[in-house]
């Protein structure tokens, strides 16, 4: 079912199945951390395991725990399993190094990219508005969230002026107040597809 994203109630085609492929999405991301877990516990497993038996054998004898040493071959089986364990545990340290890198500048790029989509979609419904320059600065400054003494500030002008101003586009965006016009952007942004993102 469309949702819709504008206040005139105008529906957006094909939202539905953006909203879909964007769980998808967030289920095959689960998965994957699913696996990354299991494989971090396992890996962890095994070297508690391998050390718990280095400490057995270095302190058995000193604790009592133990009167005769390890066979030659648990001793050895012992080395290779820790051996093997640290070396797993490197390669996992260096990738989650990478990955965690990878995830960050995701973020980043992501950031960037949704701080230029909200700032299109502000003059886009700006002009779509018909909003008169004055008008155009004084939505921006309530959109940021600034009061209308602090607007008056910025641009030089009286209170009055500004709430006359902020009057005009609420009647032109079709809406009641602050909170309603900024939903209309957060609605839009949401159906924005990002670099990288399913949809």
């Amino acid at each position: 079912m469309a949702r819709t994203s504008r206040g005139n109630g105008e529906l957006v085609p094909g939202s539905a199945v953006n909203t879909a492929r964007r769980c998808l999405a967030r289920i095959g991301r689960s998965a994957g951390l699913r696996q990354w877990r299991v494989a971090v516990t396992g890996l962890v497993f095994l070297q508690t395991a391998c050390a718990a038996f280095f400490a057995y054998e270095v302190f058995g004898p000193v604790l009592g725990l133990r009167t005769s040493p390890l066979g030659w071959g648990a001793h050895e089986m012992i080395e290779i399993g820790a051996a093997v364990g640290l070396v797993i545990g490197l390669f996992f340290g260096v990738g989650a190094i990478f990955y965690s890198n990878a995830k960050r500048r995701e973020a980043e790029d992501k950031l960037a990219a949704l701080s230029g989509a909200f700032g299109q979609l502000l003059e886009e419904r700006f002009g779509e508005w018909g909003l008169t320059p004055a008008e155009h600065d004084v939505a921006y400054f309530l959109v940021k969230g600034s009061t209308t003494q602090e607007i008056a500030g910025y641009r030089g002008t009286s209170e009055g002026t500004v709430k006359a101003q902020t009057a005009a586009i609420y009647r032109k965006a079709g809406v009641s107040g602050r909170s309603q016009l900024v939903s209309l952007f957060i609605e839009d942004l949401m159906h924005v597809d990002l670099p990288g993102q399913v949809g």
